[in-house]
């Protein structure tokens, strides 16, 4: 996946993912599609504005998700508001550091919606105070987890060497996505490329043992 390259779209039974790069940090963004209805949600818009409406099209998008405070993750969400008239959320101790005012403010275990189908939200501690994951569990096949910087190839996110952040945040990946998800989990992060549960639970004492 490289900024400037085309969309990444996984096409499921109920929903279809979208992945962009974007911006000089190569976040990514995530546009969903229910099939049912067509209503769309952007996760995190992080950059790129022209980029993301043109992913975006004709029909609009519903809601924008963001989710933690960093600046790199909502860069483009004035534009994309400004020009679809999105609903904005965002995790409750998060918000206050997106200057977009958040219009739904999300706690752990909130359902948030795309047309028919549901996602899970849970509040994840350590890289921000308020992060949030969205989990799909899709009833047609494994699960779908989108992590921003929370959890990603080889490691949780940067928690910036504090002891306390580091072992808050492991401690909620583990029992809020290891613990409670299968292995054939797929993962989304914030940057860079997918992966899955399973191909990170083996690392997991490793992670413990480095302390970042």
């Amino acid at each position: 996946m490289k900024v400037g390259g085309p969309a990444d779209v996984h096409e499921l039974t109920d929903l279809i993912v979208s992945k962009v790069a974007v911006g000089p940090m190569d976040n990514n963004a995530y546009l969903l599609r229910c099939r049912a209805t067509g209503e769309q949600l952007l996760i995190d818009a992080a950059n790129e504005p022209r980029t993301l409406l043109r992913l975006i099209g004709d029909d609009g998008v519903a809601a924008v998700v963001t989710t933690h405070r960093h600046h790199d993750h909502w860069y483009a969400l004035p534009d994309v508001v400004a020009a679809t008239g999105a609903r904005t959320y965002a995790g409750r101790y998060d918000a206050e550091g997106i200057d977009v005012p958040t219009d739904v403010l999300v706690e752990d275990g909130d359902t948030v919606r795309v047309g028919r189908v549901e996602l899970t939200a849970r509040h994840m501690t350590g890289h921000t105070p308020g992060s949030i994951v969205l989990v799909y569990d899709d009833p047609h096949g494994h699960p779908h987890v989108f992590t921003g910087d929370c959890l990603f190839p080889g490691g949780v996110g940067n928690t910036h060497k504090d002891p306390e952040a580091f072992a808050s945040l492991l401690r909620d990946v583990e029992t809020k996505l290891f613990e409670a998800l299968p292995d054939e989990t797929w993962v989304y992060p914030g940057h860079g490329r997918d992966t899955t549960l399973g191909d990170e639970r083996p690392q997991l004492p490793e992670w413990r043992a480095r302390g970042w």
